[in-house]
């Protein structure tokens, strides 16, 4: 298998273990949105010792996420596999996504068995997304690796195209300031997931004031769901610092910066997107959606940030 491997394959089948994982993500956030997270019981891997669910939207929500988590672990593991044995251009960094990967796809499958046998609290049940987050992260910076590697092995693009100055010139202050925001961002995400497991977000009524009040009564789940939309304004304003940061030090002109660009683009969609989940919380059916969007943009911009955090490491050695 590995002997027939070329970069063009093995950048396609990186592709579909981040599509893979992606909607693992996806499929997660829909099982939380449906209420869904018991609708096979105590039961696993079975659904209420069943293979095949009884035909209920929580069992068969419940039941899919399962298996697409099944199914993309196994092609997880084979990208390892490849990874491990056909020793691409960049070995070391190629390992170090697709092992990160492995890593967290295993520990988000015994976090969410653990989730169905044994009842947990929001606060292990939110750290399931945040490590379902870093699983997709990890497959999308390989693939992102992949899809440069092959563009390399055609000629199309150099290895640090866009960079106008020398790599010595970056300070490792750049670095720092770029993984404080990716720490903070997973702060922000991570608060969102709680919210969203004890189903706190109604209790701020209406956007983008609370209640009616730019500073609401701070009890409760109040407290909480405020906390996260000042934490997620804050996360716009660390970003937008951390763009004119990346412009002053590595140029306007250069990679860097497209990728801070792309993060603050991202974080403002963002905000809006929070909004507009407010905004539909009392409707069912179109918060699923809206569920839906607001997590896609997050992946992206933690996963933006994630890359743009390697990529000042690495130019500022």
């Amino acid at each position: 298998m590995t002997s027939q491997m070329t970069s063009q394959r093995y950048r396609l089948l990186t592709l579909l273990t981040c599509i893979g994982m992606f909607l693992v993500l996806i499929a997660g956030v829909l099982v939380t949105n449906t209420d869904s997270g018991r609708g096979c019981g105590s039961d696993w891997p079975l659904c209420h010792g069943r293979f095949v669910p009884a035909h209920t939207v929580e069992s068969l929500v419940e039941y899919s996420h399962r298996m697409i988590s099944g199914l993309v672990g196994l092609l997880v593991g084979a990208t390892f596999l490849v990874t491990r044995f056909w020793k691409p251009a960049h070995r070391k960094e190629n390992m170090l996504y697709a092992g990160g990967a492995l890593l967290f796809t295993v520990m988000q499958a015994i976090l969410g068995a653990m989730a169905v046998v044994w009842e947990q609290s929001s606060l292990v049940l939110a750290l399931h997304f945040g490590i379902s987050l870093f699983a997709f992260t990890c497959t999308w910076l390989l693939y992102t690796l992949a899809k440069r590697q092959a563009g390399e092995n055609s000629g199309s693009v150099t290895g640090n195209a866009g960079l106008d100055k020398p790599l010595s010139s970056l300070p490792k202050a750049l670095f720092r300031s770029v993984l404080a925001v990716l720490v903070y961002c997973y702060g922000v995400v991570y608060l969102g997931a709680y919210i969203r497991h004890t189903s706190s977000g109604g209790a701020c009524d209406g956007w983008p004031l609370c209640n009616g009040d730019v500073v609401p009564e701070l009890t409760g789940s109040t407290a909480v769901a405020f906390a996260h939309r000042i934490a997620a304004l804050l996360l716009l304003v660390l970003v937008a610092i951390l763009v004119g940061y990346v412009r002053k030090t590595a140029g306007k002109p250069s990679e860097l910066a497209s990728i801070a660009n792309k993060a603050l683009t991202l974080v403002i969609l963002q905000v809006f997107s929070g909004g507009l989940l407010s905004l539909t919380l009392s409707n069912e059916d179109v918060y699923i959606f809206t569920g839906l969007l607001h997590t896609i943009i997050i992946s992206a911009l933690f996963s933006m940030l994630v890359l743009l955090t390697i990529r000042a490491r690495q130019l500022s050695r």
